[in-house]
């Protein structure tokens, strides 16, 4: 069953998602921000200006998800003006970051990452990630840009929505089975096996 909002802050208040905004923030001191906080079936988490990676060519290599090499990942700059701080998402290019709030996920819950249509209209794809019962931490974000534009992605503001999904407590969680991407930091954190 989809959870809804009075769920949703009663988990947040006993540690599920920290920090925690109770309601949608669309405003912050008389600006305007892509939302973030607490809707009506969901939560809207915001990217941490902490770290941001773009996809970069290095001529002669393929990108292995067996054997990834950090090489192909290229840091990028937070940059800041009146509209809020921001990094720059090339066109045609794919990009990862993290969340800004951590994450506790029950064991008989699952929680599905979706893109918000602000960054959809802008041609920026959020790629549909899970949170498996029992994980912990900190997301990586992963994001394309398909339009023929650099696109802003902000910082401390709404990235994508959590939609969280109760069943029956699973017989082995994400924690019980030593899940490789367990208690991420609050960094980006690059595919492993």
């Amino acid at each position: 069953m989809i959870k809804n909002d009075a769920w949703i802050a009663e988990m947040a208040n006993n540690g599920m998602i920290a920090p925690f905004e109770s309601k949608q923030i669309r405003r912050i001191k008389d600006l305007p921000v892509i939302s973030y906080g607490l809707s009506s079936f969901g939560y809207d988490i915001r990217l941490s200006p902490v770290e941001f990676r773009i996809f970069k060519h290095i001529p002669g290599t393929v990108v292995d998800p067996k054997n990834f090499s950090p090489d192909n990942l290229e840091s990028t700059q937070l940059y800041s003006d009146e509209s809020g701080q921001y990094f720059i998402l090339p066109a045609h290019s794919y990009g990862l970051g993290v969340s800004l709030e951590k994450l506790d996920i029950p064991n008989n819950v699952i929680v599905i990452c979706l893109g918000k249509s602000t960054y959809a209209r802008c041609g920026i794809i959020a790629n549909v990630t899970p949170a498996e019962a029992a994980w912990r931490g900190y997301l990586t974000l992963e994001f394309s840009n398909s339009s023929s534009a650099d696109c802003r992605i902000y910082a401390n503001e709404g990235i994508v929505q959590l939609i969280f999904l109760e069943g029956n407590p699973c017989d082995v969680s994400y924690e019980a089975r030593q899940g490789k991407y367990q208690d991420q930091p609050a960094k980006v954190t690059i595919a492993r096996i």
